[in-house]
């Protein structure tokens, strides 16, 4: 019994130690924003359907770099090895690549809703982060872009998703600054 209350505080140290090193993954949200701006350009150029959607799906790449970027402003290492959970929120990560096949379907299938579908993989993904980071923040966002996003997709045109987008992004920016100011007062 005593084993398992020292792995449990193990693991809270652990957690700590993540939310503290990587900021709750403000560098890979802030760059978010960035992306989703690149998507509302991209669908503001009124392209072909098939086009828009190849370069919606372009739009991601460069989010390894961007994140790297915004870390290096935040003082945050995104590419830290020293704590094992670590490799936990890689695994969350690879996780949308699964979710990114359904994408790949709806681009072809019903290539007009891929921008939605997009965006509620995206926010669907996040949701595993509430547990990594202790973020109340991970998991109200995680289930209202989902959500939000299937309305908005349903009643409006990928314009009005990017926006929206672009707007909780910025909005989930600025909850995880609130948390990790407040998480770093403990």
């Amino acid at each position: 019994m005593n084993n398992i209350k020292e792995n449990i505080t193990d693991l809270e140290s652990l957690r700590n130690d993540i939310v503290i090193k990587q900021k709750k993954g403000l560098p890979f949200i802030g760059a978010s924003i960035v992306i989703w701006l690149l998507i509302l350009i991209v669908i503001m150029l009124d392209l072909p359907q098939d086009k828009e959607n190849l370069f919606v799906f372009c739009c991601s790449c460069p989010l390894l770099p961007i994140s790297w970027l915004i870390g290096k402003v935040l003082k945050v290492d995104i590419f830290d090895k020293s704590n094992p959970l670590g490799n936990v929120g890689f695994l969350f990560t690879c996780n949308q690549f699964l979710y990114l096949l359904i994408v790949m379907w709806v681009f072809s299938a019903v290539p007009d809703k891929m921008v939605m579908v997009y965006a509620m993989v995206f926010g669907a993904h996040l949701l595993p982060y509430s547990w990594l980071y202790k973020s109340l923040s991970y998991r109200i966002f995680a289930i209202a872009i989902t959500i939000v996003s299937l309305i908005v997709g349903c009643i409006f045109q990928a314009f009005s998703i990017a926006v929206t987008m672009l707007i909780i992004e910025v909005l989930f920016v600025f909850s995880l600054l609130v948390e990790v100011r407040m998480f770093m007062k403990k």
